[in-house]
């Protein structure tokens, strides 16, 4: 079976998934907040098993022992679609820094808004910093102990790109005072950013050795980016060197514009 129409057939299971889990968590709205995690894990496990199945994609784990699940900052790479649900399953009631934009979805956004998740207006400058930092600090200190995943870049970067990493990302870690795992991952080559097709291999998600609070700012931002940089590197070096190894490789990914396709 091709690449092409295994994509396909994953693609529209993916989006069929999504409905199904949406209808289910409809009764969800009006309960407990877990119950609507919990939907939110299956959707993300039935994600991963279409991508073995259909694409031959397997998704490997590394570093998990770094993981807690109390108050957490979990700073990861983003290079696909795949992070922005990829770690629902490890995580009890994780909360998400994400475009606001998102919860204007009807029935998806409102989940959104109901998980807690914390919506940001991209064009508001300092202002949404502050609102963001204080959201996380109130939240990661709740008596739950919930952890908040971000994005330190702010958006997904092609594979190999320069690193554009945010001052937000260090101002939530200081002002939040709670440790840090950075996460390093290769989902680019295999589930690559505005682009349909899904090439097989090996997902790595490389869960790195926490930082414990108390960094400055600027010590804390050089230390995240060489971890995660470094580390991402490897992964990509290692996902290249198995995918060669069949004599195939994604498309590079020039950083242009693209309608999305995922």
């Amino acid at each position: 079976m091709s690449i092409f129409v295994r994509s396909l057939l994953f693609n529209v299971g993916f989006y069929l998934s999504l409905i199904i889990h949406i209808l289910l968590a409809l009764p969800a709205f009006f309960l407990p907040r877990r119950v609507l995690f919990a939907l939110a894990r299956s959707w993300a496990r039935s994600t991963n098993w279409m991508l073995l199945v259909l694409c031959n994609v397997r998704v490997e784990f590394r570093g998990l022992h770094n993981l807690s699940q109390g108050p957490l900052i979990v700073a990861s790479k983003h290079q696909s679609a795949w992070e922005t649900i990829g770690f629902l399953p490890l995580l009890r009631e994780p909360m998400y820094i994400l475009k606001r934009e998102l919860t204007w979805i009807p029935f998806f956004g409102w989940f959104l808004l109901k998980a807690k998740m914390i919506p940001v207006n991209r064009g508001a400058g300092a202002r949404t910093l502050t609102r963001m930092t204080e959201i996380a600090r109130r939240r990661i200190r709740e008596a739950e102990g919930r952890q908040l995943i971000i994005f330190p870049e702010g958006t997904r970067r092609p594979v190999g790109a320069e690193p554009r990493y945010k001052f937000g990302v260090a101002q939530v870690y200081v002002d939040c005072g709670v440790p840090c795992v950075p996460v390093a991952l290769n989902s680019g080559l295999f589930w690559p950013r505005r682009r349909f097709l899904r090439y097989p291999g090996t997902l790595i998600v490389e869960f790195l050795e926490v930082i414990p609070p108390g960094l400055s700012r600027d010590d804390f931002l050089l230390k995240v980016q060489d971890e995660i940089e470094t580390a991402t590197t490897r992964l990509i070096t290692e996902g290249r060197d198995a995918q060669a190894q069949f004599g195939m490789s994604p498309p590079v990914d020039t950083g242009a514009a693209a309608p999305p396709s995922d």
